[in-house]
């Protein structure tokens, strides 16, 4: 299926005609993130984590330290649900009422499982490694026994999700339209800028193509 199926979960309800519920619109959101927000409930009391995160076809990967409360929570609760939101922008209209923002954003809502076979979980770790920095994982150690057992992965498998876009000019009211008031988007980009090298870098060591490749990357 092309579409994820809609139901109260992911249905999206205020501004119905921003919503995408496409998985090629999903995925591209997902993979243009770094950071998820991961909402549960712990004692009846609502909890948010951010949380680095991997994509793997219709699998999220998440990880933490192993005895962190979140890994645990999640373990438990075998459920989840996710936001990943991309600010794009400052829509300035001529009331308050329509000033807006542009963005992209897509939440998701799955079963979650705790990833205890090390083979699984090296192939999780890799998913994020691969997510957050491209290339650079070819450059350094494996990961010894004792971090791999150190550190906690939660998969969560997508079963329910959507998307909801933001990308236009303010959609003022037809008698502001004569307000001496400026009317416009001040578009934002996130971007990676400049690398900086930290003391301990050998002299002559320089950042591989990979690495390089990601200075001035837009999110």
């Amino acid at each position: 299926m092309k579409e994820y199926a809609i139901d109260k979960r992911n249905k999206v309800r205020q501004i119905r005609e921003k919503a995408r519920y496409d998985r090629e619109t999903v995925h591209a959101i997902l993979d243009a993130g770094l950071v998820a927000h991961v909402a549960l409930v712990q004692d009846g009391e609502p909890v948010v984590v951010p949380m680095l995160y991997g994509r793997d076809g219709e699998t999220v990967y998440l990880h933490g330290a192993r005895k962190a409360r979140i890994i645990r929570l999640l373990e438990q609760s075998g459920k989840a649900c996710i936001n990943v939101t991309l600010l794009d922008g400052l829509v300035f209209a001529r009331s308050t009422f329509n000033s807006s923002m542009n963005y992209r954003s897509v939440t998701i809502f799955g079963r979650a499982r705790l990833v205890e076979d090390m083979d699984a979980k090296k192939h999780a770790l890799r998913t994020i490694v691969d997510s957050v920095m491209p290339g650079r994982r070819a450059e350094l150690r494996l990961s010894s026994e004792n971090e791999l057992k150190m550190t906690g992965v939660i998969a969560v498998d997508i079963e329910s999700a959507s998307a909801k876009i933001s990308d236009k000019m303010p959609a003022d009211d037809p008698a502001d339209l004569d307000a001496p008031v400026w009317g416009g988007v001040l578009p934002l980009e996130s971007r990676f800028t400049t690398l900086l090298a930290d003391d301990h870098v050998r002299e002559g060591i320089e950042p591989s193509d990979a690495v390089r490749a990601m200075e001035g990357k837009k999110l």
